[in-house]
């Protein structure tokens, strides 16, 4: 069971490469055309054509559990659980506490929670796909974490 723990948690923290290498290289690449309205100016829509990621990544997560309990219980079942805990990690950060679609952080005093939201408004100050920076998203520069001098 150890086994299984190491791997979800092994797969968690890999999830972050894989995210910033998705952000960079997909994102801001050749499905820019489905990012690049969460680079724009919110209006009165509660959903974008960005919000189609979630699905699309939840798509490996379905199948690692689909075949990871076939014949029997094994470790693809766990690096689904991974995924699927990063997702969670993401909704919850990016989603609730960046950009307060749900108002259910807003007074945070974390300096890492500021931390990261400092990151992703540098990240959204460039409305084009080019020339960005900030793309993960748990693990950003400490710059970003130091509390400006009074």
């Amino acid at each position: 069971m150890l086994l299984f723990a190491s791997v979800t948690i092994i797969t968690f923290l890999i999830m972050e490469g894989v995210t910033w290498c998705t952000h960079k290289f997909v994102m801001h690449g050749f499905l820019w055309y489905l990012h690049e309205d969460h680079h724009q100016p919110r209006y009165q829509t509660p959903f974008e054509k960005n919000d189609l990621f979630f699905v699309i990544f939840a798509v490996p997560s379905i199948l690692l559990f689909y075949y990871g309990i076939r014949p029997e219980l094994n470790y693809l079942f766990f690096i689904g659980l991974g995924i699927l805990f990063y997702g969670i990690a993401y909704f919850l950060v990016h989603d609730v506490l960046i950009h307060q679609r749900f108002k259910w952080f807003k007074h945070t005093k974390s300096r890492y929670l500021l931390g990261l939201r400092k990151a992703h408004k540098i990240h959204h100050k460039k409305l084009g796909k080019q020339d960005g920076e900030c793309f993960g998203m748990l693990f950003v520069p400490f710059k970003y974490y130091k509390r400006p001098k009074v």
